[in-house]
């Protein structure tokens, strides 16, 4: 066997550690929940508020309201308060925010997610959308 290949086999894992922030698993759940369709927003009306006003903040960096994780050094939970559009079927949307969360967060972190728990605080309805557009 060559030197290079000798280099090549070597276990890198035990060379060092790689640890995972919370908020790191926050974002990548933040982003997986919203790409779903029937997702409105996450967070209740209150912490939306608050996020919003926190991105206007230079440094105020991305907000992940209406997330909140724990993470272990192989497991993760997640818990989501999401808004749901009216019209679509609840459980639906949180079994596919649910599979969207977990394969995300496991494809980039490696970390096995034991739970994913959402809440559905509100549903928005179409009349809300068009008062926005008003003002």
């Amino acid at each position: 066997m060559t030197e290079f290949a000798e280099r090549g086999s070597r276990n890198t894992g035990e060379l060092g550690r790689t640890t995972i922030a919370d908020g790191v698993v926050a974002k990548i759940a933040f982003l997986a929940a919203g790409e779903v369709e029937g997702v409105h927003a996450l967070g209740s009306g209150l912490s939306r508020s608050m996020g919003a006003l926190r991105e206007r903040v230079p440094g105020g960096g991305t907000t992940t309201h209406g997330v909140k994780v724990e993470v272990g050094e192989k497991q993760a939970a997640v818990d989501l308060d999401i808004v749901v559009e009216y019209g679509e079927v609840i459980p639906e949307v949180g079994r596919a925010v649910r599979e969207n969360v977990i394969a995300s967060v496991e494809r980039m972190t490696g970390l096995e997610v034991v739970e994913v728990n959402i809440a559905v605080s509100d549903v928005r309805l179409p009349e809300e959308e068009e008062a926005e557009r008003v003002r």
